[in-house]
């Protein structure tokens, strides 16, 4: 439910093709939640909802079968997530892993790539630069801010 994703899926790289596998190092650990959770929901699902799923989700696959719960105490954890209403899209960290997934976006003007690396303190994404073929000798350099567009 958390990553819209298929239990087992060939298609994927290496390292996730077994959702379990790839899944359950991350559903214990709130801040990296947001880096499983299916990226079409766009933002339109409860924070808590999905910490609390999260945790659902890890007792469940708990390697002790004793500490996994009932399938009908599943259902009635689950519920009450339904009605929650702090979305992720108002959130500072989903923003921030929002940007990391956009990776670059061509720029078909100049021909370099936009790329969305940080957001200002003001939770608004910063445009970076970058020369496709690497113009600065470093590959620590390569970024550089774009300007600010003129207001007139």
């Amino acid at each position: 439910m958390l990553t819209g994703r298929r239990a087992v899926d060939k298609n994927r790289p290496n390292g996730e093709h077994n959702l379990v596998e790839w899944a359950r190092p991350v559903l214990g650990e709130r801040r990296l939640l947001f880096q499983i959770i299916d990226p079409r929901l766009e933002g339109h699902f409860s924070v808590k909802g999905a910490q609390k799923a999260a945790q659902l989700a890890a007792q469940c696959l708990s390697r002790d079968p004793k500490v996994r719960p009932m399938m009908s105490e599943v259902v009635q954890a689950l519920k009450p997530l339904q009605n929650l209403k702090d979305m992720a899209i108002t959130s500072y960290h989903f923003q921030v892993v929002r940007v990391d997934r956009t990776m670059s976006m061509p720029n078909s003007k100049n021909g370099t790539q936009t790329q969305l690396a940080s957001l200002s303190k003001k939770g608004q994404p910063m445009r970076i630069l970058s020369s496709p073929n690497g113009q600065h000798g470093s590959p620590y350099h390569h970024y550089i801010k774009s300007p600010k567009p003129k207001h007139g």
